[in-house]
């Protein structure tokens, strides 16, 4: 049975905020709000809680799992970055996009694709968010909470706690935050590709 926080959107409640954290870093598995519809997530290290998230939505060993970062500081310790990919991504976070570059050694191999080593990095325009990233003090593990069969990700935390509480240790009201999921932007070969188009405006990508 799964925890379940009311936390407020704009001013998150910090004893909350560590408490979900504590349950990411025991080995739970969190839905939780993002700029973009609901997500699912847990500790970058935890290969149980992968697995876990690996069933409940029914993933293959191709998935393209996505680390999410406080800032860009970050992500150069898990993603290849130069100077191009570094500003478009400056240019367009925090928000709606997740990026898919070239990962490094530090990423987990069960995170990356069989063939392709890459992963998608995402810096999230959400106050939840960001505050469980910063208690975090790394990137959370984290994929679009869209479960099998279905096209849209999850959006009402009372409909996840209804069809998951068996399944998650914790879910996160954050309130509406939105239906459609992001817009995935290929960074990794020198011409940008865009995977998915969602919330985030893919026209800065567009090859002229």
């Amino acid at each position: 049975m799964s925890q379940f926080f009311q936390i407020h959107p704009e001013n998150p409640q910090q004893r909350l905020i560590r408490q979900a954290v504590d349950i990411i870093k025991n080995g739970g598995v969190v839905a939780y709000p993002t700029d973009s519809a609901y997500a699912i997530g847990c500790h970058i290290g935890d290969k149980d809680a992968t697995d876990r998230i690996r069933r409940i939505r029914k993933l293959d060993d191709k998935h393209n799992f996505t680390l999410l970062c406080r800032d860009l500081s970050e992500i150069a310790s898990f993603a290849k970055v130069d100077n191009t990919q570094y500003r478009l991504i400056k240019n367009h976070t925090p928000g709606a996009y997740t990026f898919i570059l070239k990962a490094t050694n530090e990423v987990p191999r069960r995170l990356l694709h069989p063939k392709r080593r890459q992963i998608g990095i995402r810096i999230p325009d959400n106050a939840i968010a960001l505050a469980l990233l910063e208690e975090l003090g790394e990137p959370l593990m984290s994929s679009s909470l869209i479960l099998p069969g279905e096209a849209e990700p999850m959006t009402d935390p009372y409909e996840i706690r209804e069809m998951l509480e068996h399944e998650l240790d914790l879910i996160i009201d954050g309130g509406f935050c939105g239906f459609e999921p992001t817009t995935v932007i290929n960074l990794s070969d020198e011409v940008p590709v865009i995977i998915r188009e969602g919330k985030g405006d893919p026209e800065p990508f567009r090859a002229e």
